[in-house]
């Protein structure tokens, strides 16, 4: 009803609530948590009112006992590529055997074959097949995700798989962020192409804002250094973010560009070194490594421990994609932060939460403190750690976003 007052819930029962502070948090300052025992957790509305020890919380009409639950914040995943189709089975049989990517593209696999496929689907298609890979994340603790075209490769195709994101916002529970990706030129016209999105493609986006970012593959094989200039300076010419895939495999200048244009983040970061690690505890700009890419093709891990002693700002998500990372839980993606990029459980837990919601360009989320949206996970246990401990199996008991469950 208009003027209606905001449902207020106390919610008990917590064993152990856990927060970083609200806002993006710099090397040392990651590790810093509050942890409050025989908490409550006061939501008014979607949005956290107080948070303290039971014995001091106010009073509510409404209450809900967790049942001795450790509570975080909701996690939050700033980079995937939920939306594809296809898959990459045979690819991933044929690596496994000793064929090399590039011996894959040549027979017409790797990113081609999901591009093919990708554009041959409709928006509903890509919608139906991207809604469960949505529901698992959301399971493994995901309040916010982060979804970027790229598949479709020509102009219809990105345009689509955008929709797609659109239509699965309706759709399913939670926050989703749309980001353009701009991944891989064609091999021939490529000046023309970098010309077209910067003057079609980007303005249609921004115009049906159909993203709220664009994200640019700065690789020897995809964007070269000044065409990436070209194409973010054109989405902040739109009122759009900027983001960059850099150093997955070469250090070109990608991170070094991103730093000085004030990039909302920086992604995989694998072949970093300390000349790009300078840069980004230099900036505001978050680093967001993928551990799941290491996993699945023995890659290098990116230099978590080493950005965060420097003092960078870093972030986790899952690169979820057929290709690189299947990987469908960010609560595992945080527990292998911890292993494979040197973090420890309380800076990954930082980095799942409000670093990861700055690398989307949100602050309205991530911490339990007054004011911040109230998405929390009540785990099985009592002790927040299994977050970070846990593989093979889920610690979260149940998802609350804005107050209420949802998964």
């Amino acid at each position: 009803m208009p003027g209606a007052e905001p449902a207020v819930t106390l919610f008990t029962g917590i064993a152990q609530l856990v927060t970083p502070p609200a806002g993006p948090q710099r090397g040392a300052a990651m590790r810093r948590l509050t942890v409050i025992p025989d908490a409550a957790l006061l939501v008014q509305g979607d949005r956290v009112a107080w948070v303290g020890q039971r014995q001091d919380a106010p009073d509510a009409a409404t209450t809900h006992d967790l049942g001795g639950a450790a509570v975080t914040p909701a996690l939050i995943d700033p980079h995937t590529h939920a939306v594809w189709a296809g898959d990459r089975l045979a690819d991933f049989e044929a690596r496994a055997e000793g064929v090399s990517y590039e011996a894959l593209l040549a027979r017409g696999g790797g990113i081609r074959h999901t591009a093919r496929a990708t554009q041959a689907a409709s928006v509903e298609q890509l919608s139906a097949l991207a809604r469960p890979r949505l529901e698992a994340l959301q399971r493994s603790g995901a309040g916010t995700i982060e979804i970027k075209s790229g598949y479709g490769l020509d102009f219809a195709g990105e345009l689509r798989m955008l929709r797609a994101v659109a239509l699965l916002a309706q759709q399913v529970k939670g926050t989703l962020c749309p980001t353009l990706l701009l991944h891989v030129p064609p091999t021939e016209g490529r000046v023309q192409h970098v010309r077209d999105v910067c003057e079609t493609l980007i303005p249609q986006v921004a115009r049906e804002r159909l993203a709220t970012a664009v994200d640019v593959f700065c690789e020897r094989e995809a964007y070269t250094l000044s065409e990436t200039r070209d194409l973010l300076t054109a989405a902040r010419a739109h009122g759009l973010a900027v983001k960059l895939h850099a150093d997955q495999f070469h250090c070109i200048g990608g991170t070094e560009l991103a730093c000085e244009m004030g990039a909302l983040s920086v992604d995989h970061l694998e072949a970093s070194g300390e000349a790009q690690i300078r840069a980004l505890a230099g900036s505001a700009t978050l680093a967001t490594v993928l551990p799941g890419v290491s996993l699945h093709l023995g890659l290098s891990a990116a230099p978590g421990r080493a950005l965060i002693d420097a003092g960078a700002a870093v972030a986790v998500g899952t690169d979820l994609n057929p290709g690189s990372s299947p990987l469908f839980s960010v609560q595992q993606a945080l527990a292998l932060s911890v292993r494979l990029n040197g973090l420890t459980p309380a800076e990954a837990l930082t980095a799942c939460t409000v670093n990861a919601a700055a690398a989307l360009g949100l602050h309205n989320r991530g911490a339990l403190v007054p004011g911040q949206r109230a998405d929390f996970l009540a785990l099985h246990g009592p002790d927040w750690r299994d977050l970070a401990y846990t593989l093979g199996a889920s610690p979260v008991q149940a998802v609350y976003l804005g107050g209420d469950q949802r998964a």
